[in-house]
C-alpha cells in the first residue's frame, strides 16, 4: 500500500515549532536565526532579513530608530503562533531590532522551516507581514532635509 505524504510525522506541524522570538537592542545574527529553525523533517527554509535602507517616499534618510511597546514581545508570540496554526510549521524564529540603527544595518529577521518550499514560502511571508502589520514596533525616521516622520507598527 502506498503512503500518503501526510501520514508520516515529518509532514506535520512539529511539536513545540516557536523556538525563537526576541525584540533587541543588540545586532541581529543571521546565523543564529538560521540555525534556531534547522530541523531534519524540513524539506524548505525561508528567511527574510530587513535592512535600513537610505530612502523612504522619494526623500533620502540620514537615520532611523526603531521603539516598541512593551507587549511587544507578547504580541510577536501572538503572530507566531498564528502562522504555526495555518502551516505545518517544523521551527519558526523571528527577531526584531530596536533603538538607532545605521543605514545597512539588519533590523529583522524572520525564517520558517516546513516539510516543502512552497509551505516554507508562505509561512514565512505570512510571518514578515503580519509582524510589520500587527505587533506595535515603530519606525522614527530623520531625512536628510530635516524634516522627520513616525510609521505605524513595521
Amino acid at each position: 500500500m502506498a503512503r500518503t505524504p501526510i501520514d508520516h510525522p515529518g509532514e506535520q506541524a512539529a511539536e513545540e515549532p516557536i523556538r525563537l522570538l526576541a525584540i533587541r537592542d543588540t545586532p541581529l545574527s543571521l546565523d543564529e536565526v538560521f540555525r534556531a529553525v534547522g530541523d531534519d523533517a524540513a524539506g524548505g527554509t525561508a528567511l527574510f532579513v530587513g535592512t535600513v535602507r537610505d530612502h523612504d517616499g522619494g526623500a533620502d534618510v540620514d537615520a532611523l530608530a526603531y521603539s516598541s511597546h512593551p507587549t511587544a514581545e507578547a504580541e510577536l508570540r501572538r503572530v507566531a503562533e498564528k502562522v504555526v496554526a495555518d502551516f505545518p510549521v517544523r521551527a519558526l524564529a523571528a527577531v526584531h531590532r530596536v533603538g538607532d540603527l545605521a543605514i545597512g544595518d539588519i533590523a529583522v529577521v524572520v525564517a520558517v522551516s516546513c516539510p516543502h518550499r512552497a509551505e516554507a514560502f508562505a509561512a514565512c511571508r505570512k510571518l514578515i507581514d503580519d509582524l510589520k502589520h500587527e505587533v506595535p514596533i515603530w519606525k522614527h525616521q530623520t531625512f536628510s532635509d530635516g524634516q522627520e516622520e513616525w510609521v505605524g507598527a513595521c
